[in-house]
């Protein structure tokens, strides 16, 4: 089995050298403890080994991830168009040729193998950041459109992380469905430890 690594040593160690290639990987968690983050080690480091990326947005712009990534000394912008095409979900802007018009399984589905044929063939690594904004408006076909996901999405030979949310009253998903097609799940969770959170 080929293993990708997290880009966190430490965690790959856990995980027998990292994610295997193919797999679809849900991160869970409330919001704030860690999985945009944790998706940018993944594409950091995806980068660094020459791997086309494809980082999709939902609920931050485009600037805003390459900022962030920024912070952690990973430029992303010289890799822009190269190895990286972070599609923004948020823009709405029809002159932008990455971004959605409208956020649905099919215009995603469309853009993310746009990407992936200009960056190339062979394997590539896929953020969905985030999944649940998918199934806001519709929660009866969560499943179905998990499953659709991860169907069309594997045959282009993408490793995927789709992270989700958790509701912060409840620490339930909000989408349980993503968890129960994913091959593996990562949860996320913040704890209170002598008066400070983790």
């Amino acid at each position: 089995v080929i293993r990708l690594s997290t880009g966190i040593y430490e965690f790959d160690k856990l995980i027998e050298g990292g994610i295997p290639q193919g797999f679809f990987v849900a991160l869970t968690g409330e919001p704030g403890t860690g999985k945009t983050i944790f998706s940018l080690h993944f594409v950091a480091q995806g980068l660094k080994e020459g791997n086309p990326c494809v980082y999709v947005t939902t609920e931050e712009s485009r600037d805003s991830i390459v900022k962030q990534a920024k912070q952690f000394g990973w430029d992303f912008e010289e890799h822009l168009d190269k190895k990286l095409i972070i599609i923004d979900a948020l823009m709405k802007e029809k002159d932008d040729e990455w971004s959605l018009t409208e956020l649905t399984a099919e215009e995603l589905i469309n853009k993310v193998i746009l990407a992936k044929q200009k960056l190339g063939h062979g394997y590539a690594r896929l953020v969905i950041d985030s999944v649940s904004a998918l199934f806001l408006d519709k929660p009866a076909l969560a499943r179905k459109i998990s499953y659709y996901l991860k169907r069309v999405l594997n045959k282009w030979k993408f490793t995927i992380y789709a992270t989700s949310q958790y509701a912060i009253t409840t620490s339930q998903p909000l989408d349980l469905v993503s968890e129960h097609v994913a091959d593996g799940i990562i949860r996320f969770r913040r704890s209170v430890k002598d008066g400070m959170a983790t």
